[in-house]
């Protein structure tokens, strides 16, 4: 009985590796562009076609959203984008285009922890500045069978299981240096922010600076490029962010700035409309902010939000 069991195994073993040899199971390859038909399907996704660059599928396919313009994108070109990421299980979703923004060089996407199809599908199929869309990216030119992350495929958000097919939104802001398509993606970002809080009616806008006043001022001084201020003032990302901040709220005091010091956009809002006295809020695109040099927890092209109170005025 035992010789007859342990020979039908063999058999079996045999027939499996046989079947491997022949090429009747699928490899990675054909079995990545199964699992992302069968994500098409199942999503009911509109419009995808495959990238065939080069004569040949390279398993990725896409759906351009918005044709962007001027010369085609190349590796050596840096760029700022935005950008959603989704694994096909649904245990990995970034779906937050405030913090998920890049910028850099294209060609050194992959060596930032990016997958190479995100590479190769800006090269092929995005093509141009101001372009976004929506790309399946097959596990072979993703993660591998390692996947992403440090933590456990279990908890929804930390890792990317291996041989998981990758579902991205990218949006390439513009092509270094192209000021005007930042500062009309800046305004985008504002706008949409002021309309999903219901602040759109309470905001003026003054050159792409969204601005409130609160409060205001009884002071006489002037406030200038000469001017010390005290104030109390937050600072955080339009995803609600908290980066810094001088507030009662937050159990810390007042503090003090010389006006230069201050980013571009919140000295020239102040020095236009504030006096000792005033509380003013105030959202400044990325333009006006740090743009692409910015610091230590703050994404490129960051729009920040802003409140100041406005303590007191010296020279």
């Amino acid at each position: 009985m035992k010789q007859t069991i342990f020979t039908l195994l063999l058999l079996s073993t045999i027939g499996f590796v046989s079947c491997r040899k022949n090429g009747t199971e699928p490899n990675i390859v054909q079995y990545d562009k199964a699992q992302i038909q069968n994500y098409i399907k199942a999503n009911g996704i509109t419009g995808m076609q495959q990238d065939t660059v080069g004569g040949d599928t390279s398993g990725i396919y896409y759906k351009i959203i918005l044709p962007g313009s001027g010369a085609p994108l190349a590796y050596s070109d840096e760029v700022s984008f935005v950008y959603t990421l989704r694994s096909f299980d649904g245990k990995y979703i970034s779906s937050d285009t405030i913090a998920n923004q890049y910028f850099g060089y294209i060609g050194h996407l992959v060596n930032a922890n990016y997958p190479a199809g995100l590479q190769l599908s800006v090269i092929n199929d995005l093509k141009y500045s101001g372009a976004s869309m929506r790309v399946l990216i097959p596990s072979y030119l993703a993660y591998g069978i390692n996947g992403y992350g440090s933590g456990s495929i279990n908890v929804a958000g930390s890792h990317i299981a291996g041989n998981q097919c990758l579902d991205y939104y990218i949006h390439v802001i513009d092509k270094q240096p192209d000021t005007a398509a930042q500062a009309k993606y800046d305004d985008l970002v504002i706008r949409n922010y002021l309309a999903a809080q219901n602040l759109t009616s309470l905001y003026t806008n003054d050159g792409g600076t969204y601005y409130r006043i609160q409060t205001a001022g009884s002071g006489t001084d002037p406030i200038t490029d000469n001017t010390t201020i005290e104030c109390t003032y937050n600072e955080r990302l339009l995803n609600g962010t908290v980066l810094g901040g001088a507030n009662q709220t937050t159990g810390i005091d007042s503090t003090s700035f010389e006006v230069p010091a201050l980013i571009p956009g919140v000295t020239r809002m102040l020095e236009k409309h504030a006096v000792k006295g005033t509380v003013i809020s105030m959202i400044i695109p990325s333009g006006q902010a740090y743009g692409t040099s910015s610091p230590t927890g703050t994404p490129a092209n960051s729009c920040l939000r802003y409140e100041f109170t406005i303590v007191d005025v010296s020279p």
